[in-house]
């Protein structure tokens, strides 16, 4: 049955944030309400201001674009347009899209009586922008901490603040980031390859069940977390992964100066290598 027979019996009013039944519509298949207008409003906004800003640098490619803060001496100032002012303006629109994206996410989550999983899911993607370009320059005083926008050159901004930490995988932060960056690639990988292995077997062969999924993993490595439990697995995964990238970054600068190699001296001072 088509996925689109079943719109009338979800398509339900309320559970709208803002606006109740004014903005309580949709546009073909998709829900729109308060913060779908805001989304399109801040996504249209900040589309045009990258434009004007690539108007005004010396290219075109989409490569080399380059829409920079402004210079540390602004600090969290208001910088002319030309001077870091169009970044400042992006990142308030780039702010209010992705949050109004998540907030339409709840408000499609109560229409349908779901928990609200989802947007809180996705709140941890935004929470990791707003990290970069908002929380971590309010820490060190000034706008220009933030990273350019731009494809190579927040490449570079990247690779430059790791240099002024010496070696930046050696934040423990960073460490546990990146482990559950790939715990998380495997672990959903897993669970993908199993799903199409069980639901689309060879040619003559029956559509295996969840019950040849689960002795699958517990003669593979003799133990099952189930369907459910493999979902929150992976949720746990991915939101640490976002949770520690955000904290990794988050700390150096504000709480730790030093070079992130200088920090593991405290396991050379254990009482135990005397």
């Amino acid at each position: 049955m088509s996925l689109l027979s079943f719109e009338k019996k979800y398509r339900v009013r309320g559970g709208t944030l803002i606006g109740g039944d004014l903005f309580d519509f949709w546009v073909g298949p998709f829900y729109v309400g308060f913060f779908g207008v805001s989304t399109a409003f801040f996504t249209i906004l900040g589309t045009a201001l990258i434009l004007i800003g690539a108007s005004m640098g010396d290219t075109w490619n989409v490569w080399q674009i380059n829409i920079a803060p402004p210079d540390l001496s602004y600090g969290l100032g208001v910088a002319p347009l030309d001077e870091g002012g169009l970044w400042q303006l992006i990142t308030i629109c780039a702010t209010g899209a992705f949050g109004s994206w998540a907030l339409r996410q709840v408000e499609i989550s109560r229409k349908l009586g779901m928990g609200l999983h989802i947007p809180f899911a996705f709140s941890f993607a935004v929470l990791a922008y707003v990290t970069l370009v908002i929380i971590r320059p309010v820490l060190l005083g000034a706008w220009g901490h933030g990273f350019p926008y731009g494809i190579l050159s927040h490449l570079d901004w990247v690779s430059n603040v790791g240099y002024q930490f010496l070696h930046f995988h050696y934040n423990p932060a960073h460490m546990i980031a990146i482990t559950f960056f790939f715990t998380t690639a495997m672990a959903l990988s897993m669970h993908g390859s199993l799903i199409l292995m069980a639901s689309d077997p060879a040619e003559g062969e029956k559509v295996k069940t969840g019950e040849h999924e689960n002795t699958f993993f517990r003669d593979d490595i003799g133990y099952s977390i189930g369907a459910l439990g493999i979902h929150r697995l992976g949720l746990f995964l991915a939101l640490s992964a976002a949770w520690w990238s955000a904290l990794c970054i988050v700390l150096s600068g504000p709480f730790w100066t030093k070079g992130w190699p200088e920090w593991w001296n405290w396991w050379l001072e254990l009482p135990i290598w005397n």
